[in-house]
């Protein structure tokens, strides 16, 4: 519905900027700043809007937001003003392939990452979505849709007809499965938990 708000969300560098992408593409007016330029990690952009880092004390623009797509990071959720509606898309990705993405960002950083415990963040971000997912099934101003990265890459197409149906709104499927690009699946190694 147009005065729904559209949350595209998940774990940072779990295929959320890809998802946005493919929103935009489809015809979808996303809300963006464009202040975090594109890079090395992302090269087809970022697509954040930097009032959501404030969410938690100011959430108040959201109400103008109805029919747009906004990207919020999953622990920020719980943030949402409950007085709006909104449709989340959550993109899920293997927690290796996130670790091992956020390792090498920090690298070509220049931030150290000889002190990151793998096993322990990986935990750390099961319990996270574990209890995000539990919240998010609970809230009765909130329908979301699982999608999971690698089922995206490999068949856009589908995944992008199962966005088209849940949004509810007249989109560009073809546009949005050219919006995906496999090429940039860089980080598929599975680190060990143990």
């Amino acid at each position: 519905m147009e005065k729904e708000i559209i949350v595209v969300s998940g774990l940072p560098r779990s295929g959320t900027s890809m998802l946005m992408g493919m929103l935009e593409a489809g015809g979808i007016e996303l809300v963006t700043d464009n202040l975090r330029k594109a890079d090395r990690d992302n090269p087809l952009g970022y697509f954040e809007y930097e009032k959501v880092k404030g969410i938690e004390n100011d959430g108040a623009w959201l109400a103008s937001m109805g029919g747009k797509a906004v990207k919020i990071i999953s622990h920020l959720l719980c943030h949402l003003p409950p007085n709006l509606f909104y449709r989340v898309l959550f993109v899920r990705r293997d927690l290796g392939e996130i670790l091992i993405s956020q390792k090498k960002m920090y690298e070509r950083l220049h931030k150290k990452t000889d002190s990151i415990n793998e096993a322990f963040l990986f935990r750390k971000f099961a319990l996270h979505l574990g209890k995000t997912e539990t919240w998010l099934g609970k809230q009765e101003n909130i329908d979301c849709l699982y999608l999971h990265y690698h089922e995206v890459v490999i068949d856009a197409r589908s995944q992008a007809e199962r966005i088209r149906l849940f949004l509810d709104r007249p989109m560009d499927v073809g546009e949005m499965t050219a919006a995906v690009s496999p090429s940039l699946y860089r980080n598929r190694k599975t680190i060990r938990t143990e």
